[in-house]
């Protein structure tokens, strides 16, 4: 049986003394889209940091059936790519050289990169229609183009785990699209397995294999999206008026104003 590309098991995170997991199991399988949802403070974001190694969880993360924190850190970085929400950017950095960041891990320490790093990344810009973008500043590039970027940062790094930190936030419907479809034709291609978090129910439910709600750091419920986004568990959780309406690949939900 092949091992999950992710398994939490009792995951318990505190931040400053603060309790934001509460003991968490989840499994996400090798090929897996599951998107992670939940209102302000559930603790998504600190879940993917947990997942990336970021946050200290002993004992309670597994990637491909390693337990994280027997994985030096460059292997993990060999293993698992974060995207996350607003990603630190040096100033006059050109997109070439920022992706050539994901090639980090096979650098050798005090070493240059090889002619195979340099080649992985013209790659992966290419890939992604960025091959024209190389030598632009990346602040002079718009939202969806950046966005582009850093997905391309992550998929240099080779790893077979994305972790996607509200990859959409900051995105036009438009640019949403384009960079979810994106993902999902990459993570078909080449075997990924995709652990998201989003706030926009809808586009939630219409790329996730399967849906997780977290809710005071725990999880209110899991399943496909049909079983998850219901007017019943949003309200609860939520404390939301919307209604939900079948679509052709998840629900749609609507806000509605309380009569």
């Amino acid at each position: 049986m092949t091992a999950p590309a992710v398994e939490l098991r009792g995951l318990r995170v505190e931040l400053g003394g603060t309790p934001i997991l509460a003991g968490v199991d989840l499994a996400v399988a090798v090929g897996e889209w599951v998107t992670v949802i939940g209102p302000n403070g559930a603790g998504k974001s600190t879940l993917l940091r947990a997942v990336g190694g970021l946050l200290p969880a002993p004992g309670a993360v597994s990637l491909f059936g390693t337990p994280i924190n027997s994985l030096r850190r460059r292997d993990r970085a060999r293993v698992v790519a974060t995207v996350a929400q607003s990603p630190v950017v040096p100033a006059g950095m050109s997109v070439f050289d920022y992706v050539l960041l994901g090639r980090t891990p096979y650098i050798p320490a005090l070493g240059r990169e090889s002619t195979a790093d340099l080649a992985a990344v013209h790659e992966v810009l290419d890939r992604l229609d960025l091959g024209a973008f190389g030598r632009r500043e990346l602040a002079t590039l718009s939202g969806g183009e950046r966005q582009r970027v850093f997905l391309a940062r992550a998929l240099a790094q080779g790893a077979t785990l994305l972790l996607l930190d509200e990859p959409t936030s900051a995105l036009d419907i438009g640019h949403q699209q384009e960079v979810l479809e994106l993902v999902d034709q990459l993570r078909r291609e080449h075997d990924l397995t995709v652990l998201a978090t989003m706030h926009d129910l809808s586009i939630a439910g219409e790329y996730a294999d399967r849906l997780v709600l977290l809710a005071d750091g725990r999880v209110a419920a899991a399943g496909p999206p049909q079983e998850v986004l219901t007017e019943a568990l949003l309200a609860t959780h939520y404390r939301a008026n919307v209604r939900v309406i079948p679509g052709d690949h998840g629900p749609l939900v609507v806000p509605v104003r309380p009569r």
